[in-house]
């Protein structure tokens, strides 16, 4: 078994820092599961991103809770919009569950938790991650907004998509430190990297999972991670506040969400199991070891979460006009 890194453990420990009611919870609810056939998961991105990873590594726990197979669905496209279209359009049943990146933000108005689609759960919070390719790289964040500000129109940045959390914090660089790098949207993290470390595009703000390989493997320079507090996944590599940009703080998130009208009862089932999923050890640090907090919620405190964060987003795209489509 891997080692986890001492910076890793109290990361888990909270994670695990569950009441046992919780557990008791779920295995009250097992004994009473309106679940008599298969689960569908859509995520509405490409394998192997930040967002198809955590849902997969609940996804494996949630079918042994349930008792029924977990079927995931990638859906990509459209900054995730043709995950979210199809899980609005299903029964609300309690069978699909989407997984919800955020924030995201678009000028056709999407499905969103607190209409179209109710919280069922958290999942987690982790930081993005400004990076470039090593072989052009300057030493640290601070040079490179020295560089921006004597080349203003000679940086871009990609995303995995327009009004992604990445773009957004990607946008909030730019009105903190007074730059103006440009956004290139790719429709996901994958091909971004790719083109990044060819020289296509000089940055690119993206989830760990698919730079981490890259940095390790010193193809990618680690600029410093978007939250306030440092990534156990990436311990040696500040902060964007630490290396430059005071104050600076932006997640992204990943919530559980269903279709509008699913019994209150059945969204009590799995968010028992969902929760006692990210109590268990090595979904925990699974998550952690690709950037994510987990993090507990009801369904009622996942939707208030989900519109307290979309709210500060929103202002954010008002003041700097944002173009979204």
């Amino acid at each position: 078994m891997t080692r986890l890194a001492p910076s890793i453990l109290p990361r888990i420990a909270r994670a695990l820092g569950v009441a046992t009611a919780l557990l008791s919870c779920a295995l009250a609810f097992a004994q009473d599961s309106f679940l008599t056939r298969p689960i569908t998961w859509i995520v509405g991105f490409p394998p192997g991103g930040t967002v198809d990873v955590a849902t997969r590594l609940v996804a494996r726990r949630l079918e042994s809770a349930l008792g029924q197979p977990v079927v995931i669905d990638n859906r990509p496209g459209a900054s995730g919009a043709i995950g979210l279209h199809a899980a609005a359009k299903a029964g609300a049943d309690g069978y699909t569950l989407v997984t919800v990146p955020g924030p995201v933000l678009t000028v056709q108005p999407l499905p969103q938790v607190g209409r179209e689609l109710t919280g069922v759960a958290m999942l987690g919070k982790g930081p993005m991650v400004l990076v470039g390719p090593v072989a052009t790289a300057v030493p640290s964040f601070k040079d490179l907004l020295d560089a921006m500000r004597r080349k203003p129109d000679a940086y871009s940045f990609a995303s995995s998509g327009n009004g992604t959390s990445q773009h957004l914090a990607g946008e909030l660089i730019n009105e903190m430190a007074h730059v103006r790098m440009q956004h290139v949207p790719y429709k996901g993290g994958g091909q971004a990297v790719t083109d990044v470390i060819g020289g296509q595009v000089p940055l690119a703000i993206l989830g760990a999972t698919p730079v981490l390989p890259h940095i390790k493997a010193g193809r990618l320079k680690a600029y410093g991670v978007t939250t306030a507090t440092r990534s156990p996944a990436l311990p040696d590599v500040p902060t964007l506040a630490e290396a430059g940009l005071p104050g600076f703080d932006a997640s992204q998130w990943f919530v559980v969400a269903a279709p509008a009208g699913v019994p209150a009862q059945r969204l009590a089932r799995l968010n028992a199991a969902i929760n006692a999923a990210l109590h268990q050890p090595d979904v925990a640090s699974g998550l952690v070891q690709i950037g994510l907090d987990p993090v507990l919620a009801s369904p009622a405190e996942t939707t208030a979460f989900v519109s307290s964060d979309l709210k500060r987003w929103q202002e954010l795209a008002r003041r700097e006009h944002l173009t979204l489509e």
